[in-house]
């Protein structure tokens, strides 16, 4: 391969992250010009240079790239969206605003990140946005050091008593019902912590809260099963050594390169597989 070859290739690398951006900046711009708020232009300008900037770290092999869009991502939902702007960006959230028949805020940001979006991209808002994993990942248990438990079905309880939380509010017609979806995203989160370091230290799994209670998940496994970005394997390359699966924090099998692979919707593209595969067949 010629001088020349070898730096189109370089340069072919860092497409993916101007791509990335220029999917945000399409959703940005459609939705500032068809509900007439520049908010939703900056905002989701905000998110994709954000992700980009991870992906062109990544790229660049910059160890903590994930962490960086984790932290920018993150914090600016968690803080800013949520505590200053007031908007729920939980799960209640996003039955708050469907009752009400309003598409804005956590409808807009559910419809993007956790019910479309994850057709391309699956759960890599679990991996690079989430402000409730962000502080998980901090945790030291980034391998998880017991096997899966079958608790999966605990996230289907969560789910279904957002909705009804949600739902007893509009039935009950209570009184200043935005001052209390605003407490229920501080008390939420609260929990959202406390129960996920608890289960990280129970089960020795910074993730384990994403594998058992996060309700979110119900969006984003279905979705994800369809995934146009995912993980594959070159199996002439792959010489079983299993190293990728004993790093996952979601104990994918990504040397399947099947849809119905082992735990293949728990995929968080964190590429913790890819990074540690010795013979670069991921």
């Amino acid at each position: 391969m010629n001088k020349n070859a070898i730096n189109m290739k370089r340069i072919g690398k860092y497409i993916y992250p101007l791509l990335i951006f220029a999917v945000f900046e399409a959703v940005a711009v459609a939705l500032w010009l068809t509900k007439g708020e520049i908010f939703y232009l900056y905002n989701f300008s905000y998110i994709g240079l954000s992700v980009s900037l991870g992906v062109f770290l990544y790229i660049g092999k910059f160890r903590y790239a994930r962490r960086v869009v984790q932290l920018l991502v993150g914090l600016y939902m968690l803080v800013y969206l949520g505590v200053v702007r007031g908007e729920n960006m939980q799960i209640e959230g996003f039955w708050y605003y469907l009752f009400t028949g309003v598409f804005e805020a956590a409808t807009i940001h559910y419809a993007v990140a956790k019910i479309f979006g994850p057709l391309i991209f699956g759960r890599g808002w679990c991996g690079y946005a989430c402000w409730t994993a962000m502080v998980l990942d901090f945790l030291p248990y980034k391998v998880p050091r017991k096997p899966r438990k079958k608790l999966g079905w605990i996230r289907y309880v969560t789910f279904a008593l957002s909705l009804a939380f949600v739902a007893a509010l509009f039935l009950s017609k209570a009184a200043d019902i935005e001052r209390i979806m605003f407490w229920a995203f501080i008390a939420g989160n609260a929990a959202y912590y406390i129960s996920g370091v608890a289960l990280a230290f129970i089960f020795k799994d910074n993730r384990a809260f994403c594998k058992y209670l996060c309700p979110v998940a119900v969006f984003l496994k279905p979705m994800s099963y369809f995934s146009l970005i995912r993980v594959k394997c070159d199996k002439e390359k792959c010489v079983g050594c299993g190293k990728c699966k004993r790093v996952c924090p979601m104990d994918v099998d990504v040397t399947d390169n099947s849809r119905k692979r082992l735990n293949g919707t728990e995929c968080i593209l964190c590429m913790e597989c890819v990074k540690n595969c010795p013979k670069n067949a991921l």
